[in-house]
């Protein structure tokens, strides 16, 4: 036919699981375009024939219609010979060794699928798997790529010849939404008593019952188990904490709408968006007084942890319970959350008074998201279901493979490759056998759904973290260590897009410095490349090394003795433990046991025994987060904390623990102690911070770690700097906390490999080039 025209189209990004080839279908069709669509492993590809303003038309809309799930980075578009064909069709996937696909994250149900959910007219009606090509189970379900059904444990179920017409359907919303499924064909529901015994009836009405009766139930959810009671129910909520073993860390509330959230905590609309957006995390906002929960569900905490129903299941659980209920992790304090039915039967049978689970497989835990939102924007405190493994985008080019293998606590993974890092879900705590086996069956498991095969592995410091030790145990790849503290600011820095230099402020619990002593609260003149230290709070020893860390009256007694000497005053926390006081002064003095510590979270930790809130933890960051919560937002006063303006400079935490102790003694509000020391410490955080930018002539400056989680002393610092005329960055794609290290140490890798590939491109003498190690010595 005169004036016909065929193109090869290759889409590149988030573009298979979310309806991108039936959506090209329709295009197609109503552009006036033949050929043919099909996924593999390196995105969409895609062949269309016909006249140029139609193709030009297609191409076009492809970018820019696309489908509410998709994200596409880039369309290349190159001329091939016509071939007279008719009609558009989708082609069997392609494999191949090249995996440059991307996996899209789990989603909520849509408002199409809600309304059927609740139809009694519609065949899906109270289906608890329900879901299309713009919504449902991604990430957790697949086991490979191309995303077809046969790539997910959806392979498990074969479709039935009415959900066979949809997925063929070009018209139909199900049109190749690999998950389809219905009652007749899809994954079965079921409830077991803590026997593991079936029990008679419908699941989701006994599971109702159960829970009005004050039972604890385990709910199988997308990613792993979820133990559930009513939130008003303090009786219930109480076993549920002592048979879990979780004294006190808050448990997050799961409301039926978001009128029933607003009734709990107070919503401002960014905070709604994040609840009723797709990806649907715990968001934590502040508590309403009147809240209609029982006190032990956030004990200590200002704060709530809220979310909304995030698939089929818990919309029916919620909309028959009509009443918020605890939706917290399914495992014991220490452990990974179960994911896989056995396992769960066997850790919960203790805790559980029944099971509400499916017989869909869990192929990759996934924790739920929790967000905190500060000036409009996400600040992640754990990224994981709803978020991964969507990449972060990165304006750098990896010029090699990279997997980064993050921190010790909090752990999560970045794998790497052109401008995209992968971070992983949320791991936990490697210190326990099954976080440490989900960590490395989850680096695999990226490794070859993303196609990675890293020539570099970045690693911390800290020689006894198991993510050291698995980098060192890999031989191939070459090996960086990054120090902990600069890997914080080069995710802050990553997460903005910045690559220039800048004043980072690097406050959390600790990490390994390069000096032997254990980091904490830092000031750094850093880079992606390197980094040097130009200051930090005084370092202070840690009476009994770990124990100080469970144990803060410890610490308090630490920068007691540093701040008072012999002379320290008759304070309740020394009364309180008047048996071992003298024996912790006497470690620290002696440095026995006691390494030496910066740390901005023990610095906490010392205030928070002082003021009477936290003596011993049972989580971490516990004490720091309850002097958060106790602030009062009126208070003005700051207590002065000495900035010594040597060439390192160091700020004298101990003066905040003495003025501290001087109020506890004047009989001072512990609310007003609180405020006064956040106050003191932004203040004096502040002056150093314009005494490097004196020195150095920098004007931005990187906040991360774990402390600025805490939004209080985040405000007040940024709101400090900005008024002296300072850019400040913040996170808001990736956790400030450990969440996050991994990126950093992934672009910390990169900048060194690409500045080691300059230098051995340089013509200069070796001694005037910078160097890389390729391996550890």
């Amino acid at each position: 036919m005169t004036g016909v025209e065929r193109i090869r189209v290759r889409v590149h990004g988030l573009v298979q699981g979310v309806g991108f080839r039936p959506f090209v279908c329709v295009l197609a069709g109503e552009h006036g375009v033949a050929g043919f669509v099909g996924n593999d492993a390196g995105g969409v590809f895609i062949e269309a024939e016909g006249h140029r303003p139609d193709l030009d038309g297609f191409v076009a809309a492809l970018r820019q219609q696309a489908p509410p799930l998709a994200i596409v980075d880039q369309v290349t578009v190159e001329a091939t010979d016509p071939t007279g064909e008719t009609g558009f069709r989708i082609v069997a996937s392609e494999g191949g060794a090249l995996r440059e696909a991307l996996v899209a994250p789990d989603t909520a149900p849509c408002a199409d699928c809600l309304a059927e959910l609740v139809d009694p007219a519609c065949r899906r009606f109270g289906h608890p798997f329900t879901n299309c090509t713009n919504c449902g189970p991604r990430f957790t379900i697949v086991t490979g790529v191309p995303y077809d059904r046969h790539t997910t444990t959806m392979a498990d179920f074969a479709m039935c010849a009415a959900c066979e017409r949809e997925y063929r359907d070009p018209q139909d919303r199900r049109f190749h939404a690999q998950p389809v499924c219905c009652p007749s064909c899809g994954p079965a529901l079921r409830l077991l008593g803590a026997d593991g015994l079936p029990v008679p009836g419908d699941p989701i009405t006994t599971a109702v019952t159960w829970l009005r009766q004050g039972r604890i139930l385990a709910v199988k959810g997308l990613g792993g188990y979820h133990l559930a009671v009513l939130a008003d129910q303090a009786r219930a909520v109480d076993v549920l904490r002592a048979r879990k073993r979780r004294e006190v860390r808050p448990f997050a509330v799961m409301a039926p709408d978001l009128a029933a959230a607003g009734a709990l905590v107070h919503l401002r609309p960014e905070a709604e968006r994040l609840l009723t957006g797709i990806r649907r995390p715990i968001v934590l906002a502040p508590r309403r007084e009147n809240a209609a929960i029982a006190e032990a569900v956030a004990p200590g905490s200002r704060d709530l942890g809220v979310m909304l129903p995030h698939t089929p299941l818990h919309h029916l659980l919620a909309g028959q319970t009509a009443r918020p209920f605890v939706l917290t992790s399914g495992n014991l304090s220490g452990e990974p959350i179960a994911c896989h039915d056995e396992d769960a039967l066997r850790r919960l049978s203790s805790v559980a008074d029944g099971f509400l689970l499916h017989d869909r497989r869990i192929h990759v835990r996934a924790d739920d998201s929790l967000i905190r939102v500060y000036r409009g924007r996400e600040l992640p405190i754990r990224r994981s279901r709803g978020y991964v493994p969507a990449p972060i985008t990165v304006p750098w080019p990896f010029p090699r493979p990279v997997l980064a293998c993050g921190a010790e606590l909090k752990n999560t993974f970045c794998v790497a490759k052109g401008v995209q890092a992968f971070v992983s879900h949320h791991i936990g705590d490697l210190e326990n056998y099954e976080t440490l086996r989900s960590f490395t069956e989850g680096i695999d498991h990226f490794c070859r759904i993303f196609g990675v095969r890293p020539a570099v592995i970045a690693h911390d410091l800290h020689p006894e973290y198991l993510s050291t030790k698995y980098a060192m145990e890999q031989h191939e790849p070459d090996l960086v260590g990054v120090q902990h503290h600069h890997a914080h600011i080069a995710s802050c820095l990553a997460d903005n897009g910045y690559a220039g230099q800048v004043i980072g402020v690097a406050f959390d619990g600790l990490g390994f410095g390069t000096d032997g002593t254990l980091w904490g609260g830092e000031l750094l003149i850093a880079d992606l490349t390197t980094f040097h230290r130009a200051g930090h709070l005084e370092a202070v020893p840690m009476p009994g090394g770990a124990a100080a860390i469970r144990q803060p009256w410890r610490m308090a007694a630490a920068f007691l003795d540093r701040g008072y000497g012999d002379d320290v005053p008759d304070l309740p926390v020394r009364r309180r433990h008047h048996d071992r006081w003298a024996a912790a002064v006497a470690l620290a003095r002696t440095g026995t046991n006691s390494p030496l510590t910066s740390s901005a979270g023990r610095l906490f930790d010392a205030v928070s025994a002082v003021a009477g809130i936290r003596d011993v933890i049972t989580y971490e960051g516990q004490a720091a987060a309850e002097l958060e919560a106790r602030v009062d937002p009126a208070e003005q006063g700051a207590y002065p904390m000495r900035v010594d303006d040597g060439d390192l400079l160091v700020m004298a935490g101990s003066d905040l623990v003495r003025s501290a102790a001087e109020d506890v003694r004047s009989g001072v509000a512990v609310e007003r102690i609180a405020a006064r020391f956040h106050n003191g410490l932004a203040a004096a955080v502040v002056r150093a911070v314009r005494s490097l930018r004196d020195r150095t002539g920098l004007e931005t400056v990187a906040l991360s770690g774990g402390v600025f989680q805490n939004v209080i002393l985040l405000e007040l610092v940024v709101s400090g700097l900005e008024r002296h005329g300072l850019q400040v960055l913040v996170h808001s794609r990736v956790p400030p906390g450990d969440g996050g290290i991994s990126l950093g140490q992934a672009v910390v890798a990169a900048a060194r490999d690409r500045l080691s590939r300059c230098a051995e491109a340089d013509p200069r003498p070796a001694h005037r080039r910078s160097s890389y190690p390729r391996k550890p010595s």
